[in-house]
């Protein structure tokens, strides 16, 4: 793994695995009644606070893009393997938490499936996902800035 892998466009670059947990996030959302999307973008009761580490974590989550899109797969290495292997789980997950999202009661709390488990699976899997993706292009500044992206998220849905 090295800290700041050449960044450069490719084909074989992080870009592939972004393009396959949100063409399967956007499916699924897609596909979700109206109802169901404003709930899960729901913001009405946000404090000042909650918004302004959203768009921090939005600029954040943009870099981190960026550099996911720049840098080279590390095609080969045992990173790869054990990225590939956590992002599928984190992208199967990601599906499993918005479906059950997607199928439980509006009026209640959700307390069923991955749900049960943990009390937000959606961005837990995502998390995953992600650094599924930061081993399998072996960079080692992308993996500290998911960390930093973590804690900044946690403290949002905390707010």
């Amino acid at each position: 793994m090295e800290f700041l892998p050449m960044l450069e466009f490719g084909w074989l670059n992080g870009w592939l695995l972004l393009v396959i947990f949100f063409g399967i996030f956007g499916i699924i959302v897609l596909t979700s009644p109206k109802e169901v999307i404003a709930r899960l973008y729901e913001e009405e009761e946000w404090k000042k606070r909650g918004i302004l580490l959203k768009i921090a974590g939005w600029c954040g989550a943009l870099f981190l893009f960026l550099l996911f899109i720049l840098t080279p797969l590390n095609i080969g290495s045992i990173e790869f393997l054990i990225g590939i292997i956590l992002f599928s789980i984190g992208t199967v997950g990601m599906a499993v938490a918005l479906v059950n999202f997607k199928n439980a009661p509006l009026n209640k709390p959700i307390a069923s499936g991955l749900y049960r488990i943990s009390r937000n699976p959606q961005m837990l899997t995502i998390y995953v996902a992600f650094l599924g993706i930061c081993l399998a292009i072996g960079s080692g500044i992308v993996l500290i800035l998911l960390s930093i992206s973590i804690v900044g998220g946690h403290f949002r849905i905390l707010s």
